[in-house]
């Protein structure tokens, strides 16, 4: 019986290209027993469709993604598929599964998006509330966004929530992770959107986009800089000043531990002299 791994749905990464353009997207899977691979196409609203199926280096295309416009490889334990001339069509979340006849594991999840701005209507906005965000470790930050419309009747019914995304930017060599927030508001011509995160190192700076999906195409935020700052320094005041007295009493108890008189002895000598 085969057995199937999971991915954490509410990790990803995501990638933009341009209308008309070629992107490539890969997918490393480092394991020596793969012989099965496969690349699947998740669409909003949608069934899940297979891309292309592998079994060890051979590898096919499937159904309406049989055409010169796609193409899968492997080199290595690198697995690509290029989409040449991107459409909106194109426009989805890309699976990448891969593993034995007895397990398969999902390896990556790739949100594609294709950046048509000639078309995009003009409407609709999205905005964020922050440009820069400070915080310190171990805080919760929350950010902030709204969608905001030109006509107040186009937001009585806001996107849900699946429908929003934010996903932290970083090099091209290292995609954002993605996350998912929660609808705070809604009012005549805006839905507002938040994500609460809890900051535990320093690979949580960077910039926050926020997208939102909304008829049939995904509008962008201009993105919130979030900063690491270090400890406050009234904070490191008090811990100074905390270990300081900690440390005084200490040494206070130990010198006093050294002039308590030994009474047993004292009264040994006094019994002696006694006698």
């Amino acid at each position: 019986e085969m057995g199937i791994a999971l991915l954490d749905p509410f990790q990803s990464s995501i990638t933009v290209t341009k209308l008309g353009d070629n992107v490539t997207l890969t997918c490393k899977i480092p394991r020596d027993d793969v012989g099965l691979s496969y690349w699947y196409k998740l669409k909003f609203g949608n069934m899940i469709e297979t891309i292309a199926s592998g079994s060890f280096d051979k590898i096919s295309l499937k159904g309406p993604f049989n055409n010169s416009r796609f193409n899968s490889t492997k080199v290595g334990d690198i697995y690509s598929l290029t989409i040449t001339n991107a459409t909106k069509e194109d426009e989805a979340t890309y699976l990448c599964q891969g593993g034995t006849a007895y397990i398969m594991e999902f390896f990556n999840s790739m949100l594609l998006v294709v950046d048509d701005t000639k078309t995009l209507q003009k409407s609709f906005t999205v905005k964020q509330t922050s440009d820069v965000e400070s915080v310190h470790l171990g805080d919760t930050m929350t950010l902030q966004c709204s969608l905001l419309s030109e006509n107040k009747d186009d937001t009585d019914q806001c996107p849900d929530e699946d429908k929003v995304h934010w996903f932290k930017g970083a090099s091209e060599s290292h995609p954002g992770s993605i996350y998912h927030g929660s609808l705070r508001n809604k009012e005549d011509g805006r839905c507002d959107y938040s994500l609460s995160k809890t900051v535990t190192n320093s690979s949580d700076a960077g910039t926050y986009y926020c997208a939102v999906v909304t008829c049939g195409q995904i509008l962008f935020g201009e993105g919130t800089e979030v900063e690491i700052e270090g400890f406050p320094l009234v904070t490191v005041l008090v811990i100074l000043l905390t270990c300081s007295v900690v440390v005084n009493i200490a040494l206070i108890l130990t010198r006093k531990q050294k002039q308590k008189p030994d009474w047993k002895h004292s009264r040994g000598r006094l019994l002696t002299h006694a006698y």
